[in-house]
């Protein structure tokens, strides 16, 4: 029986989804109907997840969890949990661990079968080019190389926000039209999507005094929560996924080490925006704050989480405070009185 535990790592969202979509559909044809799971590691206990690995369903003949963040197992008792699950499981139930980072806790790494694990590496600049253009043109229409660039400077570079922002276009223009700079401009520029990555960028401009750095985060903030995906979960995983990669940029540079683009593409830093970025940002926050940041995060997912969300957006106002007034320090409580 083929083991029924999966590994997809790194920063390739599209192919990676791709991926584990191919799973979920190969366990469907083999069983028919699946009970289908998005969960978050910074957000779910283990034994709940092997709870729901090992629940069979009078009416629905599989399971299929899929757990994000799976960089954060690093617990004994947690990898030992899901090793003791693979030794009884069924073929009828799968788990299938994802994470934006490159690799896992060695130990948890070590129970997925080699042909189980795929590590998605971020595209160069020049096939992001290619996708681009090849996208376009399958469904219908070409784009001038200028208008590639730009749509590259205002995404982020993976294959899954590409295909979101390109999928815009099609409703706003008819087939055989060509994408120039300024439909760019119109469609992403005019109404660019702000998300935890924009909010992240929001932050760390050096050329900004921190009072304004703090003034547009919020109103960024408040963006993001008039949207309809504005999970505190999400938004707090993806400032926890650029801080970490902010931290992993401090550490490769250590020392004043220099590196080559194609050693920063080694290290998942692939296009000229995100080296950019973090190189700017880079400049805001040191290795030792961006430690502390990740701690304010984590802290502020426990209250919100055991506070329920009446006052979630307080909670993520008063992080931002700590992110860029504070470079991670913890609010006292007459301080967040003060704020609020």
């Amino acid at each position: 029986m083929a083991s029924p535990i999966y590994l997809f790592t790194g920063p390739e969202i599209g192919n990676r989804n791709d991926q584990v979509e191919s799973v979920k559909n190969s366990l469907s044809k083999k069983f028919g109907e699946v009970d289908n799971y998005l969960l978050y590691a910074s957000d779910s206990k283990i034994e709940d997840i092997i709870a729901k690995l090992q629940t069979e369903s009078l009416f629905v003949p599989a399971t299929c969890v899929v757990l994000r963040e799976s960089e954060l197992l690093k617990k004994k008792d947690e990898i030992e949990l899901i090793a003791e699950w693979l030794k009884s499981a069924k073929e009828t139930a799968v788990l299938i661990l994802v994470s934006d980072e490159i690799s896992v806790d060695s130990k948890l790494d070590k129970l997925v079968p080699k042909e189980n694990k795929q590590i998605f590496w971020a595209m160069d600049e020049s096939h992001l080019n290619s996708w681009l253009q090849n996208y376009f043109r399958k469904n219908g229409y070409s784009i001038e190389l200028d208008a590639v660039d730009s749509i590259l400077e205002l995404t982020e570079n993976n294959t899954e926000a590409l295909r979101t922002e390109c999928n815009r276009f099609f409703l706003c223009f008819p087939k055989e039209h060509e994408i120039s700079v300024s439909d760019v401009e119109q469609i992403l520029a005019h109404n660019r999507e702000e998300s935890a990555f924009t909010l992240f960028d929001a932050m760390a401009n050096p050329n900004d005094s921190a009072s304004a750095r703090l003034e547009t985060a919020l109103s960024v903030l408040q963006k993001i929560l008039l949207t309809k995906n504005n999970s505190p979960v999400m938004i707090l995983a993806g400032l926890a996924s650029c801080f970490r990669r902010l931290e992993l940029w401090h550490s490769i540079h250590a020392g004043g080490a220099y590196l080559d683009d194609f050693a920063l593409k080694t290290k998942g830093f692939t296009s000229k925006t995100a080296r950019t970025q973090y190189a700017r940002a880079s400049r805001v926050w040191s290795f030792g704050q961006c430690a502390a940041i990740l701690a304010s995060i984590s802290g502020t997912d426990s209250e919100i989480r055991s506070a329920g969300t009446s006052l979630q957006d307080t909670q993520l106002s008063l992080l931002l405070y700590e992110i860029v007034m504070k470079n991670g320090g913890r609010v006292a409580k007459y301080e967040a009185d003060e704020i609020i």
